[in-house]
């Protein structure tokens, strides 16, 4: 029979490998076995998990006398991880040696090449050498023999890697993608987000937690997290895929200043954000909007997206029969636009939750990863002070929406006009010098000549104001699972475990 070197209880999808074991001749001086001749072993390496969402990798030896027992079972695992068809193989890497604190390189080498060496998946390394080598790279490689695609880097690596797969589906199936109304084909080949940034917002906002090894784990096991993506367009040109935050206003103007002091490191946008929120300016537009009233959920109903989400997948079996009933032209011709004017401090169009370890809620803590819609936050113009009040309520518990300036709707599609574009002048900036006497009356203490804001889309500026926004439902798959409500339990309740096989 087997012992068990203690008490064990992990389920088989995530087990990580099995592997046969020479016994350390110290472990045979206790009790009974001290008088034996040979003990044979094997060890299982699995998941352990901790606090906050934390994954490790752990092990278990078991051993015996009996060494045809020992290779049954050493098979028996083996046979039994084979058949977990949704772990990857082969796997395409591409590492970002330059971003965040430039260990990228030393954080794969280091942290998660051996994971995925005892897991034996197969890996092809690129380290990219200048901004947008691996979306290129990602247009001419066979995509198809590779079971998923790994980004090492932070949220500007996972965007470039996003716009190159889903680019790469569209291009293959001959979608046209400066087409706004075009219905994209689904990605099924997941991404991988090794988090190594100045901002790992997309990992924090699907695993629970920024950390290398345990987003490495999630790989290997094999998890599949669907992913709403919207697409942006400017006057029936694609301009970006988003999958967390596109911000005009507050948002959009930190990035914009941030990006010329790229020197400062991640300390830019504390700085950055403290400037904007001096200079207080708020932009005149129109928003016309789509309600998703496929969704099952609502921006201020506190249910938060979690591992196996009911909403998502209701709401996204209900989009599909609309769309199977109606047709998706005659479904958005026929359904009503909102409009909206005003003066706005920031307009933000969310499809998570965009949590990071600031704000653990983040912008807007009931949004769902994968039930077709965005949250859209309209933050009109107020006091410095109560836009002060609604910025702190990013970090503590209470409700960041409750306040009469703010106001939040559940989205499929959007559209944004800024008052100095809406006469289709296509020269923005002319414009603004032929209204800047006005806009600087409107703001007596300003010295500046900002006429229009900038999209930030995803850590990326946008070259339009005016731009149209359409939520793709679960267009692309991450490896992840979510956040967990609770990971011990969810072990605990696993019907397929070590301990029921032995």
């Amino acid at each position: 029979s087997c012992v068990c070197t203690g008490n064990c209880f992990v389920p088989i999808s995530e087990i990580i490998a099995v592997e046969e074991t020479e016994f350390n001749k110290k472990q045979r001086n206790i009790g009974r076995w001290q008088k034996m001749a040979k003990l044979h072993a094997f060890t299982v390496y699995y998941v352990k998990k901790a606090r906050n969402h934390r994954w490790r990798c752990s092990d278990v030896t078991f051993w015996c006398v009996d060494e045809h027992l020992c290779n049954q079972w050493i098979q028996a695992l083996k046979e039994l991880l084979e058949m977990q068809k949704s772990r990857p193989k082969q796997l395409l890497v591409y590492i970002n040696p330059y971003g965040g604190k430039r260990q990228g390189k030393r954080i794969y080498e280091q942290k998660v090449a051996p994971l995925f060496s005892l897991a034996s998946i197969s890996t092809d390394v690129v380290i990219t050498e200048h901004a947008n080598h691996a979306k290129d790279n990602l247009f001419e490689v066979n995509i198809y023999k590779y079971d998923g695609v790994v980004c090492v880097g932070g949220d500007g690596m996972f965007s470039e890697v996003m716009h190159g797969l889903i680019g790469r589906m569209q291009k293959d199936s001959g979608i046209d993608q400066n087409n706004p109304k075009a219905s994209l084909v689904q990605c099924n080949i997941r991404i991988g987000i090794i988090p190594a940034g100045s901002t790992d917002c997309i990992c924090y906002s699907t695993v629970g937690i920024s950390d290398p090894v345990t987003s490495a784990l999630h790989i290997i096991v094999g998890d599949c997290q669907p992913l709403d993506v919207s697409s942006v367009h400017h006057n029936n040109t694609f301009l970006k895929y988003s999958v967390s935050l596109l911000g005009y206003g507050f948002y959009g103007d930190i990035l914009k200043d941030s990006e010329k002091k790229r020197w400062m490191g991640p300390m830019r946008y504390d700085y950055s954000g403290f400037k904007t929120f001096l200079s207080h300016h708020y932009y005149e537009g129109t928003i016309a909007y789509q309600p998703a009233k496929h969704t099952h959920g609502s921006p201020r109903d506190k249910e938060r997206c979690r591992t196996g989400c009911y909403i998502c997948k209701e709401s996204e079996k209900q989009l599909a029969e609309q769309r199977k009933e109606c047709g998706l032209k005659h479904e958005e011709g026929e359904e009503e636009w909102k409009f909206i004017k005003g003066k706005f401090l920031a307009i933000n169009a969310v499809n998570m939750s965009c949590a990071c370890p600031r704000s653990p809620k983040g912008l807007s803590p009931a949004a769902h990863l994968a039930d077709g819609s965005a949250d859209l936050i309209l933050v009109r113009k107020c006091s410095r002070f109560d836009f002060l009040r609604y910025l702190v309520r990013h970090t503590n518990q209470d409700d960041q929406f409750d306040f009469p300036f703010v106001d939040v709707y559940r989205v499929k599609c959007f559209q944004f006009t800024s008052k100095l574009s809406e006469d289709n002048e296509s020269n923005v900036m002319d414009i603004g010098k032929k209204r800047f006497g006005q806009f600087c009356r409107d703001h007596p203490a300003c010295c500046c000549n900002i006429v229009n804001s900038t999209w930030n889309c995803d850590g990326e500026t946008l070259d339009s104001s005016a731009i149209e926004v359409r939520v793709h439902c679960q267009l692309m798959k991450l490896f992840a699972r979510g956040i967990e409500e609770n990971c011990k339990d969810e072990a605990a309740c696993s019907q397929s475990s070590i301990e029921q096989l032995l």
